[in-house]
């Protein structure tokens, strides 16, 4: 028993938020009645503390612990941080709306804390094994939280369909993980990389056939096309906070799998994957920013919007050299705050009954409240690429990987359904300026929010200026 807990402290960030999910649980049953937010509170506490665990652990040694299943290294820390960011600031811009709406918030944050230790088993599993737990562990609760305003049918479709395709998507993706386990007899990733790299000539039907349904399950939880059906009409129904919490961390998550999987035991089938991650990529790229542009949902317009993204982070695995892993991973943590800052707009606007749902809601937004309107214009300048902001250092990135591997004509491509992308967005912008409001009543929001919502966008601007720290961070990840 004692070598399986030897080096056990590297899982200590996961211990925190299972412990904190558990005390919130306990303290939303029995300190509900005295303390209304104790869930919220333990909730933030716990994401803090979690959070400087790992950032402790950033830059310490490569380990491999409980005989195997479970990794410790830079590139799982600086995922699980900004997957603690994601879900912090969620949780912040939700908490209005939630109570507003009388969702049941104890709920909310519980659900959401247990898909969080999903998520971060999955991006430091090194297992067959742990990538399924983790997954299967990020996805149940989603399912749970989408359809968490019982009073909503359109909740409750959108919470059917994502449960209907996500059941189908786990299926092929533990169809694909058993045909891999079937062809190498291993469940450790570097063993299976060894395995392959041994036997690839012997088994390179079944492992072709096996890639297949494991590219299809990665593809559906990063919603790429064509597994991408689900998203808009999951964003669209499920209630606002729960489009905000689905749209950003499990998407970091998602790109964490497919790096374990590709970049380690499939490395030796990158020829093979190559093949299908292009297709991917440049369909999502493609469909996702032209579909958007017809959108007047807004919700909608950002699900393609996410659509497209997730195209340009898979440019970076395409490349399948170092420099495009961490092109990749750099593009997902920054889409992440983009998408968190994109959405906490809206949850910060639907006040008083009203629900910010089209894009017309945001008509005349800078004669009702000109901050909010110059920080929502740094966000979406960022999702658009526009420089000085960090969204044009990420497309950067990953079209310079494109290029430094002769994959130019991908880049070109990726190149122009970018300068596509940026009509949406401006159109955003153009509504808020130059469109007058439907009400001119004053937008006031509590200061605590508006100082989180301020930095949250302003690091947009920031990291644009200053890019170094983060872009260093992700290529001495992969070094």
């Amino acid at each position: 028993m004692m070598p399986l807990l030897d080096n056990v402290q590297f899982a200590l960030p996961e211990m925190i938020i299972l412990a904190t999910a558990c005390i919130a649980l306990l303290s939303d049953l029995f300190l509900k009645s005295y303390y209304k937010n104790a869930a919220f509170c333990i909730s933030l506490i716990g994401l803090a503390v979690a959070a400087c665990a790992s950032f402790l652990f950033i830059g310490n040694f490569k380990a491999v612990i409980l005989n195997g299943l479970f990794i410790s290294d830079d590139i799982a820390h600086l995922m699980k941080l900004f997957i603690y960011l994601s879900v912090f600031l969620g949780f912040v811009y939700s908490r209005n709306y939630i109570d507003e709406r009388q969702i049941p918030a104890g709920d909310y944050y519980i659900l959401g804390l247990f898909s969080t230790l999903g998520m971060m088993v999955l991006v430091s599993a090194h297992s067959l094994l742990t990538i399924y737990l983790g997954l299967e562990l990020l996805s149940l609760p989603l399912y749970a939280m989408t359809a968490i305003r019982r009073t909503n049918s359109d909740a409750a479709e959108a919470a059917m369909k994502y449960f209907v395709m996500g059941a189908i998507a786990s299926g092929m993706l533990l169809y694909g993980l058993s045909l891999l386990y079937g062809a190498t007899g291993k469940l450790d990733l570097l063993d299976i990389a060894n395995a392959v790299a041994a036997n690839w000539q012997e088994q390179s039907g079944l492992l072709s056939f096996a890639l297949v349904f494991i590219i299809a399950g990665v593809g559906f939880k990063l919603a790429a096309v064509p597994f991408h059906m689900w998203a808009p009409d999951v964003y669209q129904g499920a209630p606002t906070s729960v489009t905000l919490f689905i749209s950003t961390a499990p998407k970091i998550a998602a790109v964490g799998m497919a790096l374990r999987i590709l970049t380690i035991g499939l490395v030796d089938l990158a020829a093979e994957w190559q093949h299908l991650i292009l297709v991917m990529a440049l369909l999502s790229t493609g469909i996702g920013n032209l579909l958007a542009v017809t959108q007047q949902n807004i919700k909608r317009l950002l699900a393609y919007s996410a659509i497209s993204h997730i195209g340009y982070a898979l440019f970076g695995i395409l490349a399948a050299t170092t420099a495009g892993y961490a092109a990749s991973l750099y593009y997902v943590l920054v889409y992440s705050i983009m998408t968190v800052a994109a959405f906490g707009l809206i949850l910060l606007m639907s006040r008083n009954g009203v629900e910010v749902e089209m894009v017309d809601d945001l008509r005349g937004l800078n004669k009702r409240n000109p901050w909010l309107a110059f920080l929502m214009l740094i966000v979406m300048f960022s999702m658009a690429g526009v420089p000085p902001t960090v969204g044009f250092f990420t497309k950067l990135l990953v079209l310079k990987a494109l290029v430094d591997v002769k994959m130019t004509w991908v880049a070109v491509i990726g190149l122009l359904f970018a300068v596509i992308g940026a009509y949406y967005y401006i159109r955003i912008i153009k509504v808020m300026y130059f469109e007058e409001p439907k009400d001119n009543s004053a937008i006031i929001l509590p200061v605590s929010s508006q100082i989180i919502y301020s930095l949250n966008c302003l690091s947009l601007l920031f990291l644009g200026l200053f890019p170094s720290v983060l872009v260093n961070a992700c290529t001495n990840a992969f070094a």
